[in-house]
C-alpha cells in the first residue's frame, strides 16, 4: 500500500555469541500508516524489544528492509541512524531515563540541544510539550520532586518536543501502579487521537488493548496481527 509511514519487510536480527549465532528475530514484516496505534505484545524473549530497537534505529537488521516515511533506513550507519532518530522518532522508556540534576524543562529540551535547535526555540517547544501533558506548572522541578507518573509524562513531553513522525513507547507503564498506568495510557491515546503514530511495546494483554492493533510476537516471529475490537479507553477509566 502506498504512503506507509513504516514498511518493514522480512526483518531479521542475528547476534554472535562466541562461536554461536543466536537468531533473535525471524523475518518480521510490519506496515504502519500515519495515525496508527499498534501494540507489539509478547513475553520476555519473544523478540518485541529487538523489533523496537530496529524500528527505533537503535540497531541494524541483519536481514530484510526497513523504510521510514518512504526512505530506506535499515542500512544506515551509526551517524545516519542518529540523525534520523533525532528528527523523526520520539522514545518513551519504562525507566523514564530523566537526568536527575536537570529540571523537567531541561530534560524535555535535551534532544533539541543535540539536534542543534536554537535556545529560544527549544525553550518554547519544550514548554509547549510540557503544557500538552499537563505539567507546565512543574517545569522547574527536579525528577526527584515528581511522582512516577509525572516523570513518565515528562518523558512523553521529551518525545513530543522534536515533533517526531513516530513515538516508540517501550513498556511505558511497567514501573507504575495501576492508576498511574491508566493516566499514561490516557496520554498516549489522546496523542494518537490527535494524529500521532505510536508503537507500544508491552508484555501485558490489558495494556495492549489500549492500542488499535496488536502484533503478537513469539520466539522472534510475528505470529498474529489483529484489530482491537473491544478497545479499552484509559481516559474513561482514570
Amino acid at each position: 500500500m502506498a504512503g506507509a509511514l513504516i514498511r518493514a519487510v522480512g526483518l531479521g536480527k542475528a547476534y554472535r555469541m562466541g562461536p554461536t549465532t543466536v537468531q533473535a528475530l525471524h523475518g518480521v514484516s510490519l506496515e504502519l500508516h500515519a495515525g496508527d496505534f499498534v501494540a507489539v505484545m509478547g513475553p520476555s524473549g519473544s523478540g518485541k524489544s529487538t523489533l523496537m530497537n530496529l524500528l527505533g534505529l537503535l540497531d541494524r537488521p541483519t536481514a530484510g528492509s526497513y523504510l521510514l516515511d518512504g526512505r530506506d533506513v535499515g542500512g544506515l550507519d551509526r551517524e545516519g541512524r542518529a540523525i534520523v532518530r533525532s528528527r523523526s522518532i520520539g522514545f518513551v522508556f519504562q525507566s523514564f531515563n530523566l537526568l536527575g540534576r536537570s529540571t523537567a524543562l531541561e530534560n524535555v529540551e535535551l534532544p533539541l540541544v543535540y539536534a542543534g535547535v536554537p535556545r529560544a526555540e527549544r525553550r518554547s517547544r519544550a514548554e509547549a510539550a510540557l503544557e500538552r501533558v499537563g505539567l507546565a506548572d512543574r517545569r522547574g522541578h527536579w525528577p526527584g520532586q515528581l511522582s512516577g507518573g509525572e516523570q513518565q509524562r515528562v518523558a512523553i513531553a521529551r518525545a513530543l518536543a522534536s515533533d517526531p513522525l513516530l513515538i516508540l513507547a517501550d513498556e511505558p507503564t511497567g514501573a507504575l501502579d495501576s492508576r498511574t498506568s491508566r493516566e499514561i495510557l490516557a496520554q498516549l491515546q489522546a496523542l494518537n487521537d490527535a494524529g500521532r503514530t505510536i508503537v507500544l511495546v508491552t508484555h501485558d494483554p490489558q495494556v495492549a488493548r489500549h492500542a488499535r492493533r496488536i502484533v503478537a510476537m513469539q520466539d522472534g516471529r510475528a505470529v498474529q496481527e489483529l484489530l482491537v475490537a473491544d478497545r479499552l479507553h484509559a481516559a474513561a477509566a482514570a
